[in-house]
């Protein structure tokens, strides 16, 4: 059946329930091929009309000129079937927006965003930078999208990362996902592939959003990883399979790495970089931005710092995976813990004893008269310390006088 076949079809009847008709999926296949994501107009326009119409309508030349420019020369091309028996090769699917797997909830955050754009495509956003939802996704990999994507943080950052910032990356990808929460990036070279590393060490599902075809690997030395993260968890794409990974869908897919996540972090980015721009879609969508603070002489957490300075931003500072699951968890359930202190017998002293204490002389003794004069306090009051003092083993009595207690010996020290 061709495709005008199987549109006709689907407009002239009711899916069952929980079922999406083929030409349903066939028409966003079309759709996820004949026009570049991000582009307002067009979201809006199948959602008005729907994708089985919006298709026939491009095919057919009746769509609005504006909607038929930005299908251009693609709009009497098919290749659905094509693309779809590709992505059964390599045990990829298409999720539509009608499928019971679809991340609604994620994703309203990018409908509620796009409902903000103006009407006039001369006054919307960038395509690379407008928070336009995906008309569908193609995914590799057996977890159920809408199952990995409700528990999870995107973990951002510098291609030429440092080892610095490569070791936080993949400690905090291992602790998120030994809590359960999956890690979303980009399975880039550096703070993404430690991240995706991570979470792979802790048997976590991780999900690698892609900007070309799940059926392609780039960067090419990527094969194992992306093999690996497609055993457990799930590669992502807006683009069909084969799909060359152009550098304008890098800033195009960014806005899903922020949207399919409760937050987003960034461990080290430059003052321009792809996490950067990652960091700006988590802000607009109202999501939590969390930021890992590097060295200051480091030009890889320029962009990190700018974050944390930009009040605007309202970016967060975290040093593990405690804390960022504290910005992005359920409130009075995912509390980080307090951060633990070093004691010492000197804590809770009265006032009066941490005088005395730090009267008494280390060597020779001294009175209890002395202590008083050099406290400034009663020698009455020196006397009901000490005992006490004692116990805690601070001070000690030398037959003349009382001095500080040694410290104790150090394990080997003697020999």
């Amino acid at each position: 059946m061709n495709l005008d076949e199987d549109l006709e079809e689907a407009a002239g009847s009711a899916a069952l329930p929980g079922e999406v008709h083929p030409g349903v999926r066939r028409a966003r296949a079309w759709l996820s091929r004949a026009v570049e994501p991000g582009t307002i107009d067009l979201w809006r326009y199948v959602e008005d009309v729907g994708p089985v119409d919006a298709v026939r309508r491009l095919r057919a030349g009746a769509a609005p000129e504006r909607i038929r420019s930005l299908v251009g020369a693609r709009a009497h091309e098919d290749a659905t079937l094509a693309d779809l028996r590709r992505a059964g090769r390599c045990q990829a699917r298409l999720v539509v927006p009608e499928d019971d797997e679809w991340p609604a909830w994620p994703l309203h955050a990018l409908t509620v965003a796009v409902a903000g754009e103006p009407l006039h495509h001369r006054d919307q956003s960038d395509r690379t930078r407008a928070p336009v939802p995906p008309l569908a996704l193609w995914v590799r990999g057996p977890a159920r999208l809408d199952a990995v994507t409700d528990r999870s943080v995107a973990v951002v950052g510098s291609r030429a990362s440092s080892a610095y910032g490569e070791h936080v990356a993949a400690e905090l990808g291992h602790q998120l996902g030994e809590r359960g929460w999956t890690v979303v990036s980009g399975g880039a070279y550096g703070i993404d592939a430690a991240a995706h590393r991570g979470a792979l060490a802790a048997e976590a599902p991780t999900i690698a959003v892609l900007a070309c075809g799940v059926d392609r690997v780039y960067p090419a030395a990527h094969g194992a990883l992306f093999a690996r993260i497609a055993e457990s968890g799930l590669l992502v794409s807006e683009w069909p399979p084969g799909c060359a990974p152009l550098r304008h869908r890098f800033l195009v897919r960014n806005r899903l790495i922020a949207g399919l996540t409760r937050g987003t972090v960034v461990v080290e980015a430059a003052a321009r970089s792809g996490a950067h721009a990652t960091a700006q879609r988590a802000r607009r969508l109202d999501r939590p931005l969390m930021v890992v603070p590097g060295p200051v002489t480091s030009a890889l957490s320029v962009g990190c710092h700018e974050l944390l300075r930009d009040q605007e931003a309202g970016a967060v500072l975290v040093t593990s995976a405690a804390q960022v699951i504290e910005a992005v968890g359920g409130i009075g359930t995912d509390l980080a813990p307090a951060v633990e202190r070093p004691t010492s017998p000197r804590d809770g002293l009265s006032d009066i004893a941490a005088r005395v204490l730090d009267a008494c002389p280390v060597r020779i003794g001294a009175s209890p008269e002395r202590l008083a004069s050099v406290a400034g306090c009663d020698v009455l009051e020196v006397l009901k310390v000490l005992p006490s003092l004692e116990l805690a083993d601070l001070v000690q009595w030398t037959g003349t006088g009382w001095r500080l207690s040694p410290p104790p010996e150090r394990p080997g020290a003697a020999a």
